[in-house]
């Protein structure tokens, strides 16, 4: 635990130590002896703690000081690092970290930190129906989530109010105000603690329930094992399925990752080949879309013979059409048409510009227009003979007064 032993460490620096075992468990995972020496020194917090005496029973969260709050997670990080501990008798290990996580959880309630769902929960003996329990997990999480975000903005706040304060000392000294600057301190160091509390109820209550769960789980295979006649523990036979299952995901990462960049795909079924190990990225060029087959495993590969085949099949079929080609077929073919518009567009301006097109428009006399001519001519010519024989006025002689 450092250079000085437990004994001669003063309260703060042994939280301080637990603490910092305690962040760099829940976050990469510590070695069994640090998880060991941090219950250590958070048992040795704890006894510190009941001997000054610094709760009672009959005080609340806002009779506690600022300074003393953050003692009040001892019981919180000593269930989570017990519960990390690899013993032989794990059920013992579940008992002594619910125990810690129930005394965390009732401090707690007495000092009124608790939410009042979780409060009205656990007096009416916890959720029966799934619906209540799925409701009251999403409250949790909505709760921890929120106070996640409250110390994160906390912290960015400290951060940026420490650099201007280090910039304003830099630039020029400043005696008024230190005052207020304290208090803010103190304010935002008790709201950030009191987050912490909060975030790690909602951690409590959920390890609570996991932990009970692993409890009867061990309970149940040890008393099987027991009536079997088998004393001998199966952890052996759950850590090699555990490893199976581990490497098996590992297997299926690695699948999907290819150290050379290849050209993106645009088909995807073919995508989802590729990710799920049936095809590579190198058979891109030799994909071609089959349609989605539904139904039971054993019939996708075969034909369907009978009437029994075909309406099992069908049972899981979709209710809209399925597509006939994929999205690259479809792409290729409006491509395939496009270039054929392309081509007859330039072939016909090709033609239009050539020489022997042009000759082929200019007007000239032709033999319709001829015979067209000669009759309007023939036309014209009787019509100024009969003019020259019938001269204005010659037919109504009769009707003038002198005729």
């Amino acid at each position: 635990m450092g250079e000085y032993k437990m004994e001669e460490m003063s309260l703060l620096a042994l939280f301080e130590q637990a603490r910092k075992i305690h962040l760099a468990a829940s976050e990469s995972g510590a070695d069994q002896d640090a998880v060991r020496k941090g219950c250590e020194a958070l048992e040795k917090c704890e006894e510190m703690v009941s001997k000054l005496g610094l709760f009672s029973s009959n005080e609340t969260k806002d009779d506690i000081s600022t300074s003393n709050l953050k003692y009040l997670l001892v019981p919180f990080y000593l269930a989570e690092l017990t519960e990390k501990i690899a013993q032989d008798d794990r059920i013992q290990i579940l008992k002594v970290s619910q125990a810690k996580l129930k005394e965390f959880i009732s401090f707690c309630e007495a000092m009124e930190l608790v939410p009042e769902e979780e409060l009205e929960t656990s007096t009416q003996g916890g959720p029966n129906s799934f619906a209540d329990r799925r409701a009251k997990k999403i409250a949790r999480f909505k709760r921890q989530r929120a106070a996640e975000s409250k110390l994160l903005e906390i912290k960015e706040r400290k951060e940026r109010r420490g650099r201007s304060t280090k910039a304003s000392a830099l630039s020029t000294p400043v005696d008024t105000g230190d005052e207020d600057v304290l208090d803010d301190d103190g304010e935002e160091e008790r709201e950030a603690w009191l987050t912490t509390i909060s975030l790690a109820l909602c951690k409590a209550f959920d390890l609570l329930e996991m932990l009970k769960k692993e409890e009867e789980m061990l309970s149940a295979i040890k008393e099987k094992q027991l009536q079997e006649g088998d004393k001998e523990v199966s952890r052996a036979i759950l850590d090699e399925r555990a490893k199976r299952t581990e490497d098996w995901h590992r297997d299926a990462a690695a699948r999907a990752q290819y150290t050379k960049p290849a050209p993106p795909i645009t088909c995807a079924t073919f995508a989802q080949d590729v990710l799920e190990g049936r095809a590579t990225v190198s058979q891109v060029h030799e994909h071609k879309h089959q349609p989605m087959i539904f139904g039971p495993a054993s019939l996708v590969g075969g034909r369907l013979t009978n009437e029994r085949e075909i309406m099992a099949a069908q049972v899981f079929q979709p209710s809209h059409r399925l597509p006939t080609m994929s999205i690259e077929e479809a792409g290729l073919r409006e491509m395939e048409m496009m270039n054929k518009w392309q081509e007859r567009n330039a072939k016909l301006i090709e033609e239009a510009n050539s020489s022997w097109h042009k000759e082929s428009r200019k007007p000239g006399p032709s033999e319709e227009d001829d015979e067209d001519d000669d009759a309007a001519q023939e036309k014209a010519r009787a019509w100024d003979d009969w003019k020259d024989d019938n001269p204005r006025g010659a037919g109504n002689k009769k009707l003038t007064p002198c005729g």
